[in-house]
């Protein structure tokens, strides 16, 4: 289990060093190191992906609260079951304190990734935790896993 508490915590960690450069060194709204790949964009979201429930902190309080008890425990449930699920859950969990810490903080997530080559909304690293831990538990699900039992 330390293992896996390593991985939440270097995901948060890094999460929260990069908001830190960010607001420090980018002023809001300002985009730096602009190219055709991936840019620096300083904003400040209040929602979810795409700013839906824009402004809504007790939904997502409660709903993150709620995933704070599950998801630890289905790690501790599968800790000994699959690296994949593991990790994943790790990185969700990672990724879910790091947006939580910015909302209880803040009021907002401070977003700084922006893609250039097609319209996708901003994002942070710890968003990027959260896609790549959901793609690991898939991952495990659709190769690993024949039967899913989540009691």
């Amino acid at each position: 289990m330390i293992y896996y508490s390593i991985i939440v915590l270097a995901s948060v960690l890094l999460d929260q060093l990069i908001k830190f450069w960010v607001v420090s060194n980018i002023k809001l709204h300002q985009t730096v190191f602009d190219n055709q790949i991936l840019s620096l964009t300083h904003i400040r979201n209040s929602g979810a992906a795409w700013s839906i429930l824009e402004g809504k902190i007790w939904f997502f309080t409660i709903v993150t609260i709620i995933a704070l008890i599950i998801l630890p425990y289905l790690l501790y449930k599968y800790h000994e079951k699959s690296k994949w699920m593991t990790i994943g859950l790790s990185l969700i969990i990672g990724g879910t304190l790091g947006n939580f810490i910015d909302r209880i903080r803040l009021g907002y997530v401070v977003d700084m990734f922006q893609v250039e080559f097609f319209n996708f909304p901003i994002f942070n690293f710890a968003d990027v935790s959260l896609v790549i831990g959901v793609l690991c538990i898939f991952i495990y699900i659709l190769f690993f896993e024949e039967e899913i039992d989540l009691k």
